[in-house]
């Protein structure tokens, strides 16, 4: 090749490279370096940066957008705040109120604020800046976490002196991962039997003794908060064992006792008043028939003989001599003071024709 033809070519392309730079150099460039993902408790506030510069070549109109990116490739982000023609624009009720540019976006500043940030919120965020021919766009991911609630200490099982002691920890509300930290505020160092747990919060003091006595503390943490709890370790002698399984049993053989003699009680009971019922059911069926009432006897004797009363006198249609008096006595007890008192004096009636004798 001739050299002059080689040299002429590596020209023509130094030369294309340095336009491409400059032009690159002076296109529409997102400029803002913060971090890519952003982490936040729930309800504080939050900004998305996004800053950028112009090339003079960039003569379009302003065109600014940010989007919800969407976590399937196969769907279409979601709109959810625009700028164009010097107008802001809302497309998503669920920011509504919450959600503004910083500045005026036109000035080089398209950053946003999100206040009382949301679970919902968290996602991934795109800033579009477009003004013609330049173009960019920068992505942020929001991470909405909430902060450990306070914490529960207690001691897991019995604190006796010689065994193992389990004290735990636990934080029921939070975005995970949590984690754990066991620290002694009082009695001195860490035991050196002690073994912790960070992510079960679970703290072991293996042949417990006094010395391991005091306030032990424990705080739940993860990216966006913390909160901690105390438990006041005690030591106790060891109970002794065999005796609470003596009384245990002796306590199961009083109930028994008391069970079996209840049974007995009831059934005793029942058969009493079962014995009681039958002895009743005899005796009536047993009584004789009641006997009549001399009154009854003596108006079915007059009845059958016949008496008639005239004048307060009784005659008798049956011309026999009348009883003598201690054969009547029991026949007529019930009758007047005044008849019996006549019976008493021996006064005899003759016999009327029309009545019969006097009774």
């Amino acid at each position: 090749m001739d050299p002059g033809v080689f040299t002429s070519v590596w020209l023509k392309v130094a030369v294309l490279v340095l336009i491409t730079n400059q032009l690159t150099a002076e296109a529409l460039q997102i400029t803002s370096s913060g971090p890519q993902t952003i982490q936040k408790p729930l309800g504080q506030d939050v900004n998305l940066e996004c800053t950028y510069t112009l090339a003079t070549t960039d003569t379009g109109e302003m065109d600014i957008e940010w989007s919800n990116v969407s976590p399937d490739m196969t769907q279409k982000d979601k709109l959810i705040l625009s700028y164009s023609g010097g107008q802001t624009h809302f497309y998503d009720s669920s920011f509504s109120n919450r959600l503004k540019f910083l500045t005026d976006p036109k000035q080089g500043n398209a950053s946003i604020a999100i206040s009382s940030v949301k679970l919902s919120d968290t996602g991934t965020y795109q800033c579009k800046v477009k003004k013609a021919p330049g173009v960019d766009m920068r992505k942020v991911t929001l991470v909405v976490l909430v902060p450990p609630s306070k914490p529960k200490c207690w001691v897991e099982g019995s604190e006796e002196k010689g065994g193992t002691v389990s004290l735990r920890c636990k934080s029921y509300q939070g975005s995970i991962p949590l984690s754990y930290v066991w620290t002694r505020e009082t009695g001195g160092a860490m035991p050196a039997t002690a073994t912790q747990d960070s992510t079960s919060g679970e703290l072991l003091i293996k042949n417990h003794t006094d010395s391991n006595t005091g306030t032990y503390m424990c705080e739940a943490k993860n990216a966006v908060g913390q909160d901690k709890c105390t438990y006041a370790l005690r030591a106790y002698n060891p109970i002794n064992k065999a005796g609470v399984i003596a009384g245990a049993v002796i306590g199961a053989l009083l109930l028994l006792l008391l069970l079996l003699f209840l049974i007995w009680f009831l059934l005793s009971y029942c058969n009493k008043k079962r014995y009681q019922k039958e002895v009743a059911n005899e005796i009536r069926h047993d009584a004789p028939a009641p006997e009549s009432r001399p009154s009854s006897r003596v108006s079915s004797i007059r009845s059958m003989v016949g008496y008639r009363t005239h004048h307060g006198v009784q005659y008798s249609d049956v011309a026999s001599p009348l009883p003598s008096v201690s054969e009547s006595a029991p026949i007529f007890a019930g009758t007047s003071n005044e008849t019996s008192s006549t019976e008493a004096r021996g006064v005899s009636f003759k016999y009327d024709p029309r009545y019969g004798y006097a009774v």
